[in-house]
């Protein structure tokens, strides 16, 4: 059987995660000295509550490789295929930690780690299509063109509230250098290769939220697309920007997704963006 795991980089509407039985590891959030698993002791709104009564901005690490194993064990059975989709490898250890993992597990099943070169929904996005292809009775191999088709083509572009979180985490290249001096400014950030780099500066969140749905408009033309919506505890700007992404892009699905706290511990709260690639 196919057993399918994503890190918490990613995220998905919740009924996914039974529908296309996906298994979650989680992200390491730290607030100072306490560490905390996300999703297990740690959830979104406590995550929020943290950050404003502590007045520290979170760190995040990856899993180790010891916390892989333990979960490849407890999902799988002897001569399992595990596809293990993980956020871009450039920003996090994430994906060697599953590498090694697999290494290590090699006798025991056939474990295919997959940098998704992204994060958030694009994950989701990558182990719903690998399910609903094993059961149209897709080889891994097709499955993992698949995805290495999706993550040659997709658009992830995200709008920030605030500068802080970004410039402590060093997540956004040119961030420091661009606006270290600069107040009152919505960054942009598109993730390029694997990174998110800054590519404009906007003075207010309308403006923000229409860049993004140009932005993608651009990039996609009348092609069909699945959409991702995603906010950092901002429905209203999700709800906002969900409403233009109807009128302007020519979805085959769009959802709307609350973002990852492992993400949004280093972009901070308030921040919105789109997760896009063609359907063809």
């Amino acid at each position: 059987m196919l057993r399918l795991v994503m890190d918490t980089a990613g995220d998905c509407p919740a009924e996914w995660l039974d529908e296309y039985q996906i298994n979650l590891i989680p992200i390491n959030i730290h607030f100072g000295e306490k560490t905390f698993l996300q999703g297990v002791d740690l959830d979104n709104e406590g995550f929020y509550q943290l950050a404003e009564s502590s007045g520290t901005i979170p760190k995040t690490s990856q899993p180790t490789p010891q916390q892989f194993i333990q979960l490849y064990r407890s999902i799988a059975d002897p001569g399992d295929t595990i596809l293990s989709v993980h956020v871009t490898a450039k920003l996090s250890g994430t994906y060697e930690s599953a590498v090694l993992a697999a290494r290590e597990l090699q006798d025991e099943y056939n474990i295919i780690p997959f940098d998704s070169a992204a994060g958030t929904t694009i994950q989701g996005f990558m182990l719903r299509e690998a399910r609903l292809m094993e059961q149209q009775g897709a080889t891994i191999d097709e499955i993992i063109k698949r995805l290495e088709h999706i993550r040659e083509n997709i658009v992830l572009i995200l709008a920030l509230d605030t500068l802080e979180y970004a410039r402590m985490s060093g997540r956004v290249k040119t961030l420091q250098a661009a606006l270290a001096s600069v107040l009152n400014v919505k960054p942009i950030a598109l993730l390029r290769d694997g990174i998110l780099d800054m590519v404009e500066k906007v003075r207010t969140r309308g403006r923000s939220l229409d860049y993004l749905v140009n932005y993608v408009r651009q990039q996609l033309g009348e092609r069909k697309a699945n959409v991702a919506v995603i906010h950092a505890r901002d429905p209203q700007a999700g709800a906002k920007l969900e409403a233009a992404v109807r009128q302007a892009l020519n979805c085959e699905m769009l959802v709307v997704n609350e973002l990852s706290i492992g993400i949004a511990a280093n972009l901070g709260p308030g921040t919105v963006g789109i997760a896009a690639y063609p359907v063809e």
